[in-house]
C-alpha cells in the first residue's frame, strides 16, 4: 500500500483552488436557467436518410434574450410617443390660455387707452349700484347726521379733484369718483354712529351696561387672519377701517337689542298687577310683587318677549305651570300661571312668536299671565323694558295692536 507523502511526519494534504464568492451562486443560476431550456434533439427523414438536428440549451437561451430584448424596445418606443402625444397637448392647451389671457389683457389696456372716461363711467355706475343697494337696505342715509364721530374729508377731495384735472386732466373723472366714494364711506359711518348711539342710550335706560354687551359679542371668536387691504400696498385706507369699526359696533348693538325683553307678552291695557310691594290677595298683608300680571281669558296666546332659549318648562311653587326663556347679556323673562306651554327646553325662539297660553294654575285667585324680566336671578320692573322706545326696528306698536284683540277676563293676581 503507497503512503501518503509526508514531511517529517506531518501529513501533506493535495492542493484545492479557493473559489470566488458568489461563484456558486451564478453557477446555480445558470444551472436553472438551462433547466428552463433543455437541449433538444429534432429528426428528420429527407431522401430515405435519417437526419438529426440537435439545438443546444446556450443557443435556446440566446434567442429567447434577443427576442424579449426587441419586446422590450418595442414597447419603450410605444410609451414614448404616447408620453410624447400627451406632453405636447398640454403645451397646445397652455399656448391657447396664454393666447386668451393676453388678448383679454390687451382689450382692457385698449380700453384704458381709448380713454380712462369710459373706464370712470363703469366705476361710477358700480358706486351708484352700491349706494342704492345700501339705501335700499336701510333707507336714505339722513343729511342730518352728526359729524364729530369721522373725519369730513369733502373740502379736501374738492382741492384734490381740482388739482389732478389741472395736472392730468384725462384722469378728472376717476378723481371725482374717488371723492363720491369717500363722502358716501364717511356719510355712513356717522349712519352707524348715531344709530349704535341711540342702542346705547335705550340699554342705559333699562339698566343695562353697553359695554358688557360688546365685551360679551368678542368672547367667542376666531378664524384665520384675512387682511383687508383698501390703500397702497399692504395697507388699508382709516376712513374704511372706521367704517368697519363702526359696523361691528352696530351689529353688536343690534344683537343685544335683540335679546332685551321689550315686545309686550299680551295685552299692556290689561295689566291687573305691577311690580313692587302690594297688598297680597291671599293674607292681606303686605308683600312684594316680582312682576306684572296680564289678565285675560284662559287660552288668551301669551309672546315671547324678546328673542332667546327656553331654558325651563314645568311646575313651580307658586308660579303653577310656568317656563322660562334666557336671553343674551343674563336676562331671564319668566311666564307664569299657563294653561298650555307651546315650547320645549332648548328651543330657540324669536320676539314675539306664541308660547303658550294665560292660565289659573298655581297660587292665583283668577286667570292671568305673571310676567317677570330677571337680571343675574334678580327681578327687575319690567315696565321700563316694555315701554322703552328701544328703536324702530324694535318697535312695539305691532305688539300693541295684536294685544288689542284679547277681550277682557276676570281679574287675576298672584303672589
Amino acid at each position: 500500500m503507497r503512503e501518503k507523502p509526508s514531511w517529517m511526519g506531518i501529513g501533506i494534504l493535495p492542493a484545492t483552488t479557493p473559489r470566488k464568492p458568489g461563484a456558486k451562486m451564478r453557477q446555480g443560476l445558470w444551472t436553472r436557467v438551462q433547466s428552463w431550456f433543455p437541449e433538444r434533439e429534432f429528426f428528420m427523414r429527407a431522401s430515405g436518410q435519417m437526419r438529426f438536428i440537435r439545438i443546444s440549451s446556450t443557443f435556446q437561451i440566446r434567442a429567447a434574450g434577443a427576442i424579449a430584448t426587441a419586446c422590450a424596445i418595442w414597447l419603450a418606443m410605444v410609451l414614448w410617443m404616447l408620453i410624447s402625444g400627451l406632453i405636447g397637448a398640454h403645451d397646445r392647451t397652455a399656448l391657447l390660455e396664454r393666447e386668451a389671457a393676453v388678448a383679454s389683457a390687451e382689450s382692457r389696456v385698449a380700453k384704458y387707452r381709448g380713454g380712462l372716461g369710459a373706464v370712470a363711467a363703469d366705476l361710477a355706475k358700480r358706486q351708484d349700484f352700491i349706494e342704492k343697494s345700501v339705501q335700499g337696505a336701510i333707507g336714505p342715509l339722513p343729511r342730518d347726521l352728526p359729524r364729530g364721530t369721522v373725519s369730513d374729508s369733502r373740502e379736501e377731495a374738492g382741492k384734490t379733484v381740482r388739482k389732478i384735472s389741472l395736472v392730468l386732466p384725462e384722469a378728472a373723472g376717476l378723481a371725482r369718483l374717488e371723492a363720491r366714494q369717500l363722502v358716501f364711506v364717511e356719510q355712513l359711518t356717522r349712519y352707524a354712529d348715531a344709530r349704535a348711539l341711540r342702542a346705547e342710550a335705550a340699554m342705559r335706560r333699562v339698566g343695562l351696561n353697553p359695554a358688557l354687551i360688546v365685551a360679551q359679542d368678542r368672547r367667542a371668536m376666531g378664524g384665520p387672519l384675512v387682511r383687508l387691504l383698501t390703500g397702497p400696498g399692504d395697507t388699508i385706507d382709516p376712513r374704511f377701517a372706521r367704517l368697519g369699526a363702526s359696523l361691528a359696533r352696530l351689529n353688536a348693538m343690534m344683537q343685544g337689542l335683540a335679546s332685551i325683553p321689550n315686545t309686550l307678552p299680551a295685552g299692556l291695557q290689561f295689566i291687573s298687577s305691577g311690580f313692587g310691594f302690594r297688598t297680597d290677595p291671599f293674607t292681606g298683608g303686605s308683600a312684594f310683587h316680582a312682576g306684572l300680571d296680564f289678565r285675560g281669558p284662559i287660552g288668551t296666546p301669551i309672546y315671547a318677549a324678546a328673542a332667546g332659549t327656553v331654558s325651563f318648562t314645568g311646575v313651580k311653587q307658586g308660579y303653577g305651570s310656568c317656563l322660562e326663556i334666557s336671553h343674551a347679556n343674563g336676562l331671564l323673562t319668566r311666564y307664569a300661571h299657563l294653561s298650555r306651554i307651546g315650547v320645549g327646553v332648548g328651543q330657540r325662539v324669536i320676539a314675539g312668536s306664541a308660547i303658550g297660553a294665560i292660565g289659573n294654575t298655581g297660587r292665583s285667585t283668577g286667570p292671568h299671565l305673571h310676567f317677570e324680566v330677571r337680571i343675574g336671578d334678580r327681578a327687575v320692573d319690567p315696565r321700563p323694558f316694555l315701554e322703552a322706545p328701544v328703536l324702530e326696528s324694535k318697535s312695539h306698536v305691532f305688539q300693541e295692536t295684536r294685544a288689542m284683540g284679547t277681550r277682557p277676563g276676570a281679574s287675576g293676581s298672584d303672589e
